[in-house]
């Protein structure tokens, strides 16, 4: 009998499920389908901004460029009151415009200084703050010299940012194709074809979203529409007719090939590229995912709220559910512990096979 192959991807996810119940400095874990939910902009690696965004950002490296501005708008409440902005590693160049209440947590430095504007705002930073005034907010500085799980726990949920929205994006690339795009010229017209799910699935490559210059979507009554797109280089220079509303929240363009991406014009429906170095000069009206971004265009609200959850079984399951709470060290130590008795257990059978 073969037995599964136990990859550190799985230990990630392991070990991110036994941090799932932690009093977390950044709120509860949150993967695949539900980060779409949670997140504006998720970027994996650093981010180098220059624009807005409407929602809330992840940023898993550094956050870089000159004067910024996060949560413009007012997203809809997240689990555990969700902060606006969280960087894993530092802040640099301009200052950056926190607003409506965003709240931040960045695990390293705080270099660039921050504008708190709007309601009263609490912001955590792992290391040192600069060019930051206080007023009526909450700032907390040194916190990981107090709280040494402070930035492991940020660590840990880029980790399974990472894992699960790769599994996604994998995921979404397997599935078959039961919708059918027509093609006028260069205009070409998304009729979806939603099954008893409500879930529409296209298929096509690069190569020929790159030939189209217009795009029409017809949801048809879906709930949500995957357009797969193969590729390792894509342009995102498309006009669409009607516009980009509501398309944000039920289409989800995923890049699963994606080594860099480039968008000029307005884009509808969420971007899903968690291997691309992006560069994007206008805005995109959804959810969207990077490696890296360098970002000159705005990112609009219109989040993923459709219902489609990856299977338990093809793209890290789906959300797991919160268990009683214990102290944050014992429960990583109880993780770690559980993990390497889940080696050894698969090497033992490994071995008696």
């Amino acid at each position: 009998m073969k037995l599964p192959m136990f990859t550190k991807r799985h230990a990630i996810l392991f070990a991110g499920a036994a941090l799932l119940a932690m009093p977390a400095s950044a709120g509860p874990l949150v993967m695949n389908t539900d980060a779409l939910r949670t997140w504006n902009l998720v970027v994996l690696g650093d981010l180098e901004s220059s624009s807005e965004v409407e929602g809330r950002t992840f940023v898993g490296g550094n956050l870089n460029g000159n004067s910024s501005n996060y949560q413009i708008g007012t997203p809809t409440p997240a689990a555990n009151e969700t902060p606006g902005l969280i960087v894993v590693g530092d802040v640099n160049g301009g200052t950056k415009n926190l607003n409506n209440g965003s709240g931040a947590i960045v695990g390293g430095n705080v270099n660039s200084g921050f504008n708190l504007n709007g309601p009263a705002q609490t912001v955590q930073v792992g290391g040192t703050i600069s060019n930051t005034n206080v007023n009526q907010n909450t700032v907390n500085s040194s916190v990981a010299s107090s709280n040494p799980n402070f930035r492991p726990e940020l660590e840990m949920q880029k980790n399974v940012l990472t894992s699960s929205l790769t599994d996604l994006s994998n995921t979404l690339s397997g599935l078959d194709s039961n919708s059918t795009v027509s093609f006028n010229g260069n205009r070409a017209t998304f009729n979806a074809a939603p099954d008893a799910n409500g879930l529409a699935v296209f298929n096509l490559t690069a190569a020929q979203l790159d030939q189209i210059g217009e795009i029409q979507f017809n949801l048809n009554g879906a709930d949500t529409a995957i357009v797969n797109v193969a590729g390792a280089n894509v342009n995102l220079n498309d006009n669409f007719l009607g516009g980009t509303a509501n398309l944000g929240e039920h289409v989800i363009w995923n890049f699963n090939d994606a080594k860099t991406l480039n968008l000029t014009t307005a884009w509808g429906g969420s971007v899903l590229a968690p291997g691309a170095a992006a560069t994007t000069s206008n805005y995109v009206q959804g959810s969207a995912v990077f490696g890296s971004l360098v970002q000159n265009g705005e990112m609009h609200l219109g989040t993923y709220t459709g219902s489609y959850n990856p299977p338990a079984n093809g793209g890290g399951g789906e959300s797991p559910v919160p268990v009683p709470e214990a102290p944050p060290l014992t429960l990583f130590l109880l993780g770690a512990a559980g993990l390497m008795l889940g080696l050894r257990i698969h090497r033992r059978r490994a071995a008696a096979n």
